[in-house]
């Protein structure tokens, strides 16, 4: 059973519009308590689960207005945007309790410099890397580190700035299409399997939640452009083979990754306040940071928090209001859990989009399976897809061949013209 620190309920405005979004709805609806959730501005699936209100999440003045006009008692920011706006900042000047770090500790997402200072500062493993601010620095830099490149844009781009490739022109290329809106990162290539892993702070105590993998590029056996993300599983059973158990890695990455950051920040002066993800990968040598974000990653919060059994809203309050301390790591439910996105058409590159969506309702009742909207809407009755990556569908079961099935079973039964999916999503697990 989960925890009820707030029985009642409490009245939660949700910041954001996509499947991860959803996910928290999803989360705290099913927190055993009365909670009234708000989201804005949603979608068509968030929409069935909260009531949306009409509020701008990137204009700080209006979300504070807003939760102050309404009593609400704790804002949770789900994207990257509205925290670099400095959205958070906005609501703590008025009191107002909020998950999601200040603009200045978001520049841990929103400026690789200022995430690679910081590592460098903690003494956080990394990869080397170069700032490059015009085309020759970055040719200069790709000829130091090799082959494979790596070009990543140093500000926010809906992850989809980074390329990997051995094509020194396309990595040129994509140099250019960034380097008009400021410097790119060009990192040394790392090797190995990579985890995503997601910590909560308070900006002093850190509780981590549980380890997830992502699948970024767009087509079946790792190939294609990078996307947002085409579908996730958790937990990684195969991490106990290089470190004896997932809590042993866990506890691992909490001490050289996770402390080292907060505390660094701290100094700073910018404490992070939210939730802080760390990408990894396993190296040879040892686990690397690839990127931290600044919030909920997306799509692995869509199969992370079905499995979470302690109490979100307790959790999140908790870090909103420094009392995380008082509370012991969250737990986690014993089950699989894989998520496929469908995405347009055209998808990353050229999406076409407004086409219908059918099937959902037949798709949901298959036991085991719900659905997380990441960009749809109803007009003139319709479900429309009104973006590049549509749905989640999500499959839980006792074991990952049972919950991909799952998944796999209800995306046969969704209907929409030109729909993409990969078709390999935790294949490699589920065969173990």
């Amino acid at each position: 059973m989960r925890a009820r620190r707030y029985p009642g309920g409490v009245k939660i405005l949700v910041l954001g519009s996509g499947a991860r979004e959803h996910a928290i709805v999803l989360a705290l609806a099913s927190d055993g308590a009365d909670h009234e959730v708000l989201a804005a501005p949603g979608n068509a699936g968030i929409a069935r689960d909260a009531a949306l209100v009409d509020v701008d999440m990137m204009d700080p003045g209006a979300v504070t207005e807003f939760a102050q006009a309404h009593a609400v008692d704790l804002v949770v920011i789900g994207p990257e945007a509205p925290l670099v706006a400095g959205v958070a900042d906005a609501l703590r000047e008025r009191g107002i309790p909020v998950f999601g770090p200040g603009k200045q500790a978001a520049q841990l997402e929103g400026s690789k410099a200022f995430a690679k200072r910081i590592m460098q500062n903690a003494d956080v493993p990394t990869g080397r890397a170069t700032h490059a601010r015009t085309i020759d620095e970055t040719a200069a830099a790709l000829d130091e580190f090799g082959a494979p490149y790596v070009v990543k844009a140093d500000g926010l781009a809906a992850g989809k700035g980074v390329i990997v490739t051995d094509d020194r022109a396309a990595a040129l290329d994509h140099a250019a299409a960034y380097l008009p809106h400021g410097p790119v990162l060009v990192e040394e290539f790392l090797s190995g399997p990579e985890v995503s892993l997601f910590f909560l702070s308070d900006g002093d105590t850190v509780r981590p939640l549980t380890p997830a993998q992502d699948f970024k590029r767009a087509l079946d056996g790792d190939l294609g452009p990078n996307t947002g993300g085409m579908g996730a599983y958790s937990p990684l059973p195969w991490l106990a083979d290089g470190f004896g158990s997932i809590d042993a890695f866990v506890a691992e990455v909490t001490r050289t990754v996770a402390e080292p950051v907060i505390r660094e920040l701290d100094r700073d002066g910018s404490p992070f306040i939210g939730l802080l993800y760390a990408g990894l990968i396993i190296t040879d040598e040892g686990v690397r940071v690839i990127e931290f974000n600044a919030r909920f990653g997306d799509p692995e919060t869509q199969i992370v928090l079905p499995r979470l059994e302690t109490s979100l809203a307790d959790l999140l309050m908790a870090c909103a209001e420094g009392t995380l301390e008082e509370h012991a790591a969250p737990t986690f439910r014993d089950e699989a859990a894989v998520t496929v996105v469908l995405a347009s058409e055209g998808y990353p590159a050229a999406t076409i989009t407004g086409r219908k969506i059918t099937g959902l309702d037949d798709a949901e009742q298959i036991d085991g399976v719900h659905i997380t909207h990441a960009a749809t809407a109803v007009e003139n009755g319709a479900l429309i897809a009104t973006g590049g990556r549509v749905l989640n569908v999500v499959g839980t079961g006792s074991t990952f061949a049972q919950a991909r099935e799952r998944a796999y079973e209800a995306i046969g039964r969704i209907g929409l013209e030109g729909g993409q999916f990969r078709t390999d999503i935790a294949a490699a697990v589920a065969t173990a």
